[in-house]
């Protein structure tokens, strides 16, 4: 897949979307010059692109990232806000923490890129991610108690969940930054790489992704996003609910004939 060659690049200033012919979806947050800070143009466009790749059958996998080398998202846009009365500035919380929310629920499996540091709701966004890696040294923190405030992008919930309380309270409560290595020992990124290899790194979960089912994945990842938040009796309802839309698709019987015929399985997500 790390040859293939792209349908259409397409996109806004803030924003870069490359769509491929197999499914996969690249979104690079296209702001280097302010280290790919969320104003409220790439909120926006955020919470459209959950929409729109959610809702498309042809998507399968949506990796996220940011343009250039030094950071994947540094937060909120602080020099868009400057001099917004705390009254004046809910809207701009509101603007970050709904085009997180709604990355969150998108039903397409999504990668998190994170090719330089991460903070703020830059790392909330990564939060919201099914899968995170990272290259090697960078920066990850939720420092917003040292500014007067706290995470209020879903950090505090979805980190708690990932990593466990004790080290979420380390993290939030402190405002301590951590580097990718010590994220991959909290379990907050699955895999480290360098920076010539984090692109072919992510590749490569995108291609295995790519041989898992779609309707199967999206049903399994719903499973576990509503599962995750009912006592266990509630779960395994969800879950098999989940379970059983599987069993009248074509994927299915696909698999099995691909199983019996020893080859790989040709999945078209019906």
């Amino acid at each position: 897949m790390a040859g293939e060659k792209s349908d259409a690049i397409n996109g806004d200033d803030v924003i870069v979307v490359e769509r491929r012919d197999s499914g996969a979806v690249w979104v690079t947050l296209n702001r280097p010059e302010a280290r790919n800070a969320l104003s409220r143009q790439v909120n926006l466009r955020l919470a459209e692109l959950a929409h729109e790749l959610g809702s498309d059958r042809d998507v399968r996998v949506v990796a996220l990232t940011g343009a250039g080398d030094r950071a994947f998202c540094a937060g909120a846009d602080l020099k868009e806000r400057k001099g917004v009365s705390a009254e004046d500035s809910r809207p701009y919380v509101d603007a970050i923490s709904g085009a997180i929310h709604e990355w969150a629920q998108m039903a397409k499996p999504t990668l998190a890129v994170i090719n330089g540091f991460a903070f703020g709701g830059g790392l909330e966004l990564a939060l919201a991610c099914d899968f995170r890696i990272a290259v090697a040294g960078a920066q990850m923190a939720l420092t917003e108690v040292r500014l007067g405030i706290m995470p209020g992008a879903g950090g505090t919930q979805r980190l708690a969940r990932l990593i466990g309380v004790a080290r979420a309270k380390e993290l939030v409560l402190l405002g301590r930054r951590i580097d990718a290595e010590r994220a991959m020992e909290y379990g907050l990124v699955m895999n480290v790489a360098s920076a010539e290899r984090l692109r072919d790194e992510a590749e490569a979960i995108v291609e295995e992704l790519m041989g898992c089912a779609p309707r199967s994945v999206e049903m399994a990842k719903t499973a576990i996003d509503r599962g995750i938040e009912v006592g266990i009796d509630e779960g395994l309802r969800i879950e098999r609910a989940c379970y059983d839309v599987t069993l009248f698709t074509e994927d299915r019987n696909e698999g099995l004939r691909a199983f019996a015929e020893k080859r790989p399985p040709r999945y078209q997500g019906r």
